[in-house]
């Protein structure tokens, strides 16, 4: 049965889901969803111990960097392509065996992978084929996560839900970067592998436990009254996100944001080792900061109970500005002293947008809504760093620092601007008209 149509058992609602509780770990109150922290850390425990250590491995069969970036295209290639077809999967298909067989498929590509490398049978064209199998297994897997561990506590709890998710994924990727080099070292790389595969069934082992909390996001939404089994199309998740104005300015926020700001490992390890002056110490210190106002602002974006696009907008202007001022920084100093409250702010913006994603649309169309943003996503990652390296070739890392949050602030304020101009216009109704013409 579908996770967000199961019957909630008494004991998964641990806790009032009305509580007016802002703890950023009020969602760890019911038992399914402490259980999904617990399988999305291994699972992302897993997921770095491989990242970590696959570059090296394509660099070891290829000798080639440029062979490295093309397998990174290649398996976030399909969620450009196939996201929207994805996200309608994962709104025909029960939530829970989708997300079951979707995280058992990509153990299998893990134990496929580690089998051929023990046995040094792995070349170019088969890792190829293996990244672009995850990549497509990846546009199911997505959304039916993502989903599913927001059906597992109250529509209110649902910021908590994600921003505990962002604080295991910070750890798990900790963790899983730390354990590589062990494992390797005293394993080989294809127990890097091996052990992502078994990160994979562990998460599929969990999630048949797992039930709905009673007013969960899944439960609550509106549904169609005709059932979503024969209707559900691509296009009718295209038609909707389209139409939903929220979700557009959404989109326009976050899309404006991706481009010129964000891509901080890119901006400012030219800032550290041009203007300042660093060195590749000084930028590890820039990233741990970075890494560390990330952790604070899931934290902060768990607090809150109801997230708008409003909020998104706000909190993404306010980086703009705070990147202007990062980008006149005299001193490595300075620039550690802007750097926190930056990644500070873009966690809790993220967290805010994720949540008006998953919650703004009806429980029908959800998986589509996603796969749709999926595709959006995918395009602002693949196209966000070679714009934003354009704009630093004419106007330096400073100049692209400070146009690109101009230009962030800017194109959110007019944004802002113009609705409200819209919503003022005053409407004079059919009584008054008559009574004005008498």
């Amino acid at each position: 049965m579908s996770s967000s149509s199961a019957p909630a058992p008494p004991s998964s609602s641990a806790a009032p889901s009305g509580s007016a509780s802002r703890s950023p770990w009020r969602s760890l109150r019911y038992r399914s969803m402490r259980w999904w922290s617990v399988a999305n850390f291994v699972s992302n425990a897993g997921t770095w111990m491989q990242l970590t250590v696959q570059n090296l491995l394509v660099l070891q069969i290829t000798g080639s960097a440029a062979a490295t970036g093309l397998s990174m295209s290649v398996q976030a290639a399909p969620a450009l392509l196939i996201s929207v077809f994805g996200g309608a999967a994962v709104d025909r298909w029960p939530r829970r065996l989708t997300a079951a067989v979707s995280q058992a498929l990509l153990g299998a590509v893990a134990f496929v992978t580690a089998v051929m490398v023990a046995l040094d049978r792995l070349d170019l064209t088969t890792l190829m084929v293996l990244a672009a199998v995850t990549g497509v297994v990846a546009t199911v897997d997505g959304p039916a996560c993502s989903l599913l561990g927001n059906d597992l506590v109250p529509r209110e709890d649902v910021p908590s839900a994600i921003g505990v998710g962002a604080l295991v994924h910070q750890a798990g990727r900790l963790t899983g970067a730390a354990l590589a080099g062990v494992t390797v070292g005293f394993l080989g790389t294809a127990a890097a592998y091996a052990a992502n595969g078994l990160s994979f069934l562990f998460v599929a082992a969990v999630i048949p436990f797992l039930r709905p909390a009673r007013g969960s996001a899944g439960q609550t939404g509106t549904v169609k009254e005709d059932g979503p089994s024969d209707t559900m199309s691509v296009r009718e998740g295209l038609a909707f996100f389209v139409r939903r104005p929220r979700l557009l300015a959404l989109a326009g926020v976050t899309g404006v944001s991706a481009v010129f700001g964000r891509n901080y490992q890119l901006t400012l390890a030219v800032l550290v080792t041009g203007p300042l002056a660093g060195g590749a110490g000084s930028f590890g210190t820039v990233s741990t900061v970075l890494a560390a106002g990330g952790i604070v602002g899931a934290v902060l974006g768990a607090r809150l109970r109801r997230p708008s696009v409003r909020v998104v907008g706000a909190l993404a202007a306010a980086g703009g500005l705070l990147q202007v001022v990062a980008g006149m920084s005299p001193s490595l100093a300075v620039l550690l002293v802007m750097v926190l409250p930056m990644a500070v702010v873009e966690s809790v913006s993220d967290t805010a947008g994720t949540a008006v994603l998953q919650t703004d649309p009806p429980a029908h169309l959800r998986g589509r809504v996603l796969g749709v943003w999926g595709s959006i996503g995918t395009v602002w990652g693949l196209g966000g760093p070679p714009a934003l390296g354009l704009l630093m070739e004419l106007a330096g890392a400073r100049g692209a620092l400070i146009a690109g949050g101009l230009i962030i602030a800017g194109t959110i304020g007019a944004g802002h601007l113009l609705r409200e101009r819209g919503t003022r216009v005053p409407r004079v109704s059919p009584v008054a008209h008559l009574e004005t013409a008498a």
